[in-house]
């Protein structure tokens, strides 16, 4: 068990409908995938480029993570996502070699992932998020 490639970078956005533009040109095509996670407030656009993964998120609700991201930090990368084979074996490697998470269970997530994040207070200040597909 361990964490595999990259899955994607999670960028928090002010506009989605004007960051989809803006990255459309910088990768000359569309984003695949417009996406609403309610359950987190917010709304996502996926972008490829070769093998990698760009979300781009959009607070749907100014009490939502995202939101308050923004409003501390501004736009910019908000997490590092990962892909995993087992998600919940995953977090209990991790939480036993003391990481803290802030989901303890997997959850529905953008991209028809279940997901968890680990807190950037045990990761340097990076956020990350686990990834496995369903």
């Amino acid at each position: 068990m361990s964490l595999h490639k990259i899955e994607h970078i999670g960028i928090a956005v002010k506009d989605l409908e004007a960051s989809n533009a803006l990255f459309t040109k910088l990768f000359g095509k569309p984003q695949y995938k417009i996406e609403e996670v309610a359950s987190e407030s917010v709304m996502t656009a996926f972008f490829e480029s070769g093998p990698n993964k760009i979300e781009l998120l959009q607070a749907t609700h100014p009490d939502s993570p995202i939101a308050k991201f923004i409003e501390k930090k501004g736009e910019g990368i908000h997490h590092i996502a990962f892909a995993v084979e087992d998600i919940e074996a995953e977090l209990k490697r991790l939480s036993n070699e003391g990481f803290e998470l802030i989901h303890k269970v997997p959850k529905k997530g953008a991209d028809q992932k279940l997901v968890a994040f680990l807190h950037p207070k045990s990761t340097n200040g990076v956020l990350i998020e686990l990834c496995q597909d369903i």
